[in-house]
């Protein structure tokens, strides 16, 4: 089996922010791969930079120091060549669903007709047909949030970057969204990068896991996730789930009832 290309290479990122002693380290010298078509998640403790790694990605940060490579050239930044969607849907309220889809490719340049066809075949593959001249404020949040991932994915980015997207949602509308995202990332040949505070979605969406340490942080592992079930629901029942899901628990010092007993 050939193995797979690397297409985002991170090598001695740091990073640092000002602060009122001195520079406060945040990034240091974080070292990973990323593959053509991978579905990696990025977990660590609360306030270790999960979010800056996104930044430096996405070329709205630049690192102090390190060099990060795209497909084996050496690049400041992946801007124009991501998506990068929030915890927050981040909808324009004065705009419709349809509008707030298109606005990626009217600042493309994009023709209207053109848009137009485009924009309703993505809501129609995402089961938003019927919804186009809605406002955001009458959708439900998980609506939003699928309107949001077409916005996303409409531009038809190289990687997409997921910042907690689901985090706000409840649980059965979670479900259902991270199945909408894997089949989403199927069909459009997607590579995707989750930084998630959520060790269950964690294991049920990824092919990869990388753990991060304590800040200033650096990559504490990475660990292969290999559930055959490509489904949240599947995955979540998948034999080894458990294993994968306490062997990272472990990593982050969460203590569990089934390790304590």
């Amino acid at each position: 089996m050939t193995a797979p290309k690397v297409q985002l290479s991170l090598r001695g990122i740091r990073k640092s922010f000002p602060g009122k002693a001195g520079p406060v380290p945040v990034l240091d010298g974080l070292t990973f791969d990323i593959y053509e078509r991978d579905f990696v998640s990025i977990i660590g403790p609360s306030g270790c930079g999960k979010t800056t790694v996104f930044n430096v990605i996405a070329g709205l940060l630049e690192p102090d120091g390190g060099t990060m490579m795209f497909r084996g050239e050496i690049v400041p930044g992946l801007r124009g060549r991501v998506g990068y969607m929030m915890q927050k849907d981040l909808l324009f309220p004065w705009r419709t669903v349809l509008q707030n889809v298109m606005l990626g490719l009217e600042m493309k340049g994009v023709a209207q007709g053109e848009a137009l066809d485009t924009a309703r075949e993505y809501l129609s593959t995402f089961g938003l047909s019927g919804f186009e001249n809605a406002y955001p404020k009458t959708l439900s949040g998980g609506m939003r949030q699928r309107t949001a991932l077409i916005r996303t994915l409409i531009m038809d980015p190289d990687i997409l970057l997921l910042d907690e997207p689901f985090s706000a949602l409840d649980y059965q509308t979670r479900l259902y969204l991270e199945g909408v995202l894997l089949d989403a990332v199927e069909t459009f040949n997607k590579t995707v990068v989750l930084v998630t505070h959520d060790i269950d979605e964690a294991v049920a969406l990824s092919k990869r896991v990388v753990v991060l340490g304590n800040r200033p942080t650096k990559v504490k592992a990475v660990h292969d996730i290999g559930l055959d079930a490509r489904s949240p629901v599947g995955a979540r029942s998948d034999p080894r789930f458990a294993e994968y899901f306490h062997t990272l628990c472990g990593e982050l010092d969460i203590q569990t009832r089934a390790r304590a007993a």
